[in-house]
C-alpha cells in the first residue's frame, strides 16, 4: 500500500464520521470516493489491494466514531453499565438500564460473528466500486420502503374516527363515545415479562426525555433486540448503512424514528469497538508505520464530526423520515454504478 497523506486521510476522516451515523453507509462512500477522484487516491485508497492498511485506517476512523457516541450518550452508557453491574450482582433483571444493558449485549452478538466470518470477504471481493455502489442503491430502495411500509401501515392504523362513529347509530354514539373515554382512563400500559414495577423501577422515569425513550427502548423483547441487532450484520456489505439498516429494524417492528435512530446508535458503539480491538493493532505493523500519523489526524476529525451529525440526527428523526436519504443513495449508487460499470 501506498503511504496515506495527511489530506487524504483528513478528507476520509471527515466523510467517516459524518457518513457512519448518517443512513448512507461510510464504508461504501470511503471505497466510491477514491475510486471517483482516481490517481493516487484510487491506489493509496484500495482496501482490495495485497497487504492494504487501508481498512484497518477506516477502523481506526470507526473507533474514533464509537468514542464520540461515547462522550454523546455518556449519560446513558454510565446508567447501563451500571445496570449490567447490579444485574450481574443481583443476579436479576429488575430496572429498565438492567434490561436495556442486556438488550444491547443480545442484539451485538450477531454482527461479533457475523464480522469475524465475512472480514476478508468483504475485503478482498467486495470492497471494490461496483459492488459497493449496487450495496448503496439497494440500501437506498431498503430505506424507501420501509419509510412507504410505516406510512401505509399508520394510515391503516389511524382511521379517522368520525367515519367510525357515523357508521353507529345515532342513539348507540354517546354510549361508545363515554365508553371509549372510560376505557382510554382505566387500562393501564402493559408491562413487559422481566421488567419489574416496583418504586426502584419508578425513579428511572422522569421528565427526560432521554430517559423516557431508554425506558421505552427497554420494554422490547429479547427476540426482538436480537432481530434488530442481526441486522447490522448487513452493514458489513460496503453500501449498506449500519445506522441506516439497524434504524429499518426498528422502525419495523414499530419503534418510533428518534427511539431507532437511539437505539442504533447505542447498538453500534460496541460493536464497533470490538471491531477496533482487533483490527487498530494491525496499524502498528512494521509495514503499516507510514499511515500512523494519517490514521491518527483522520481519527480526530472522524470523531468531530461523528459528534456534530449525532447531535443533529438525535434531533433530526424526532420530526422527520429516512425517505431524503433513501432518494439520496439510490441516485448516487445508480449514478457510481454507471460510472464504474459502463
Amino acid at each position: 500500500m501506498s503511504d496515506l497523506s495527511y489530506f487524504e486521510a483528513a478528507v476520509i476522516g471527515l466523510l467517516q464520521g459524518v457518513s457512519e451515523l448518517f443512513p448512507v453507509s461510510s464504508l461504501g462512500h470511503s471505497i466510491l470516493l477514491p475510486a471517483l477522484f482516481g490517481g493516487s487516491w484510487a491506489g493509496d485508497l484500495d482496501m482490495s489491494a495485497p497487504h492494504s492498511s487501508y481498512l484497518s485506517v477506516l477502523v481506526a476512523m470507526h473507533v474514533a466514531t464509537a468514542l464520540a457516541l461515547v462522550v454523546f450518550f455518556w449519560r446513558d452508557w454510565v446508567r447501563i453499565v451500571g445496570g449490567l453491574f447490579t444485574s450481574v450482582r443481583d443476579r436479576r433483571i429488575r430496572t429498565p438500564y438492567q434490561r436495556l444493558g442486556w438488550l444491547l449485549v443480545v442484539g451485538t452478538i450477531p454482527v461479533g460473528l457475523a464480522g469475524l466470518v465475512l472480514e476478508k470477504v468483504v475485503r478482498e471481493y467486495l470492497g471494490k466500486p461496483v459492488p459497493a455502489s449496487i450495496f448503496l442503491a439497494l440500501n437506498g430502495l431498503v430505506l424507501y420502503a420501509v419509510e412507504k411500509y410505516r406510512q401505509r401501515r399508520d394510515e391503516h392504523e389511524t382511521a379517522p374516527e368520525t367515519e367510525i362513529i357515523e357508521a353507529i347509530p345515532l342513539h348507540e354514539q354517546q354510549t361508545v363515545v363515554m365508553s371509549a373515554v372510560s376505557t382510554e382512563q382505566t387500562v393501564p400500559i402493559p408491562a413487559v415479562r422481566g421488567l419489574g414495577t416496583t418504586a426502584e423501577d419508578d425513579r428511572d422515569e422522569s421528565d427526560d426525555p432521554d430517559v423516557q425513550s431508554d425506558v421505552r427502548l427497554s420494554r422490547q423483547s429479547w427476540r426482538q433486540a436480537l432481530l434488530i441487532g442481526a441486522a447490522q450484520c448487513l452493514a458489513l456489505l460496503p453500501g449498506i448503512s449500519r445506522s441506516g439498516i439497524t434504524m429499518v429494524g426498528g422502525l419495523v417492528r414499530g419503534l418510533r424514528h428518534d427511539d431507532a435512530a437511539r437505539f442504533a446508535f447505542l447498538l453500534s458503539t460496541p460493536a464497533i469497538g470490538g471491531a477496533g480491538l482487533l483490527k487498530v493493532p494491525e496499524l502498528f505493523a512494521p509495514e503499516a508505520q507510514g499511515v500512523l500519523g494519517p490514521a491518527l489526524l483522520g481519527s480526530v476529525l472522524a470523531g468531530v464530526g461523528a459528534y456534530i451529525s449525532v447531535r443533529f440526527l438525535t434531533s433530526y428523526f424526532e420530526t422527520r423520515t429516512l425517505r431524503p436519504f433513501a432518494l439520496y443513495c439510490i441516485i448516487a449508487g445508480l449514478a457510481c454504478f454507471g460510472w464504474f460499470a459502463i
